[in-house]
């Protein structure tokens, strides 16, 4: 449940993404993107804003914490399961930025992307997610900048998940700055499905795709009827205490 801490002043781009930190401009010739940031004398820059966007997941994360003492209490059950944090890495960033057509600048990273740091919440039940989602959302000091459901609306390959892309402020020693969060609201049926759907779509050579792709659509609507029945069971237990 815990993310990985980093020290934003010696940031080792290559030890970081786990891989050499190369990627192609449109000209073919390779960029380390370290020395990238050096060139536009950003180093500094890119490490206060990830270290930014860290203490943004540090303040959702504690908001997410109290919500489950507190709801936890009132319905005699914890509303999540688990939560997952993760910032994305600056190979990630660089690719995302360059499939958008945008040069790779601090500026740019704020402005054009919203899932630099993104939190996951595994919960037991689909009732559970919209509580949760809707209490963090009337927070005062939460702005939801977009919200995609796509446990009422599934994509084609049959993922579930609710995204809320959000503003929390962070406190700095001279100013208050709002920082964009995405929140991925997950049971644990729907956790273990995109986890594997994940790691079937960067295999390579995969023989006979299309009929993995047919099971998996399968699976997950056979997921999201388990879903509704463990919360249908779950409910006639609360009737009876």
């Amino acid at each position: 449940m815990a993310v990985k801490r980093l020290d934003y002043s010696k940031i080792d781009f290559a030890k970081l993404t786990g891989r050499s930190e190369k990627s192609h401009t449109e000209e073919g010739s390779q960029i380390d993107i370290e020395n990238l940031l050096k060139m536009k004398d950003q180093v500094k820059d890119f490490q206060i804003l990830m270290m930014k966007y860290d203490c943004a997941l540090s303040e959702v994360r504690t908001k997410l914490d109290v919500l489950n003492k507190e709801l936890s209490l009132i319905n005699n059950r914890n509303p999540f399961e688990s939560i997952k944090m993760r910032i994305k890495t600056p190979t990630s960033i660089y690719n995302k930025l360059s499939n958008k057509g945008v040069d790779f600048t601090v500026e740019n990273i704020s402005k054009n992307l919203s899932d630099i740091a993104g939190i996951r919440v595994i919960c037991s039940f689909i009732d559970d997610i919209y509580m949760l989602a809707d209490c963090l959302a009337k927070q005062d000091d939460i702005t939801v900048i977009q919200k995609k459901d796509y446990i009422e609306n599934p994509k084609a390959s049959g993922y579930r998940s609710l995204h809320l892309i959000i503003e929390v402020p962070i406190f700095l020693t001279t100013e208050k700055e709002y920082m964009k969060v995405e929140v991925q609201f997950r049971t644990i049926a729907m956790d273990f499905w995109a986890s594997l759907e994940h790691k079937m779509k960067y295999k390579k050579n995969i023989q006979h795709q299309d009929v993995i792709s047919d099971d998996l659509k399968f699976s997950a609507d056979l997921i999201n009827q388990l879903d509704l029945r463990m919360q249908q069971i779950r409910e006639k237990i609360d009737e009876e205490e």
